[in-house]
């Protein structure tokens, strides 16, 4: 009796220590399992670093009432809900600038924003009592919360296309700045010079002339368009097409008639190529690919291009192929002919040993 009990203690006591260890094991495995993984800690150190970044004052501006606008169109539904709402339905207070909806987008804004969210939270914090002015006295009469926060009130910026402390009109007019073809620098800040940055292809004050290498596609008084002359030609020219060139570029020649042709290099006497290469010829200029392993030199691609065979190679049907392949179907072929010598001597046999037998039961 004691001993069963002694053993049964035993064992419960084995069990729980199996029990306790596979618990700890779990637990173990979810810690490892819960660690963030190398690439997961720089992902968030990315997003930090992004949340962190500190805009110019228009551009943070810019991203607050974005945010707010967002939450504008995320509470359009027409009406309130819980709340203080009843109060303000008795009131006849439409939920559109209704302060229930404000404090919806208050207590999301910023949180859309990835590049520079701590700063939107603080600006959010410091102009709380001007977004509630717009919101409750100004929205009415000025229902563009950019153009009334951003360029009337905290003047950290300008009207579109206009630029510095000023707010000056940008080079070639509000309407169409740089003719188009470019931007104006500083638009929408108070900072910058106004002056044109021209899109590839323009060049002047006001971004109205084709720059070197461009042709004029198209002009009327409000539009300037250039486009990129042929590959073929080394600098200006009139127009589309290799026709057109004034010059043409190393790998190409003047034809009087058809302008300039592509030089097919790979056609001259000699190949621009080292050895065990062969050469495919590209507009303007050439490629040299390697041979083939079974070529000892080539004029193309593949074992039945070769000048020679490579060591360990020979020729059968014009193409070179490895020599042991070749032992092998010699091997091959002289089994086989082994094997058919043998049947037909095996038939032969047969045939006699068939023709003995009847000629001896027609002597009997």
């Amino acid at each position: 009796m004691h001993t069963y009990t002694y053993t049964h203690t035993m064992k419960a006591k084995v069990a729980l220590v199996v029990v306790i260890g596979l618990s700890c094991l779990v637990s173990q495995v979810r810690l490892d399992t819960a660690k963030p993984s190398g690439d997961s800690k720089d992902s968030d150190k990315n997003k930090e670093s992004l949340k962190a970044t500190k805009l110019p004052p228009c551009a943070a501006c810019r991203v607050l009432t974005e945010s707010f606008n967002k939450g504008i169109e995320s509470t359009a539904r027409g009406k309130y809900e819980g709340g203080d709402s009843a109060w303000e339905e008795e009131k006849k207070l439409s939920y559109k600038k209704s302060e229930v909806r404000l404090i919806e987008i208050q207590e999301k804004l910023c949180k859309d924003v990835e590049r520079g969210q701590k700063q939107c939270e603080s600006n959010a914090e410091e102009h709380e009592g001007l977004l509630e002015d717009w919101w409750f006295r100004e929205q009415e009469k000025e229902p563009d919360l950019h153009s009334w926060l951003c360029v009337e009130t905290l003047r950290v910026c300008c009207p579109p296309n206009h630029y510095g402390p000023q707010c000056l009109p940008c080079k070639g007019g509000t309407e169409n700045p740089c003719g188009g073809n470019g931007k104006c620098k500083g638009a929408g800040t108070r900072k910058g010079s106004g002056e044109c940055s021209c899109n590839p292809g323009y060049e002047g004050e006001l971004c109205d002339t084709c720059s070197y290498g461009y042709y004029q596609a198209y002009r009327d008084d409000t539009k300037n368009l250039c486009e990129k002359c042929h590959k073929a030609c080394n600098g200006p020219c009139s127009g589309p097409g290799q026709k057109s060139c004034v010059a043409c570029q190393e790998g190409w020649i003047m034809d009087t008639e058809k302008g300039c042709l592509d030089i097919n290099e790979c056609a001259a006497a000699k190949s621009p190529c080292k050895r065990n290469q062969f050469c495919v010829n590209n507009e303007g200029t050439y490629t040299c690919l390697e041979c083939d392993k079974a070529c000892d030199g080539c004029n193309g691609d593949g074992p039945d291009m070769c000048e020679r065979c490579a060591e360990g190679f020979v020729l059968e049907k014009d193409m070179c192929v490895d020599e042991d392949s070749v032992e092998e179907k010699e091997d091959e072929e002289e089994k086989r002919d082994e094997e058919e010598k043998r049947e037909v001597k095996k038939d032969n046999d047969e045939s006699k040993r068939k023709e003995t037998e009847r000629e001896e039961k027609e002597e009997l």
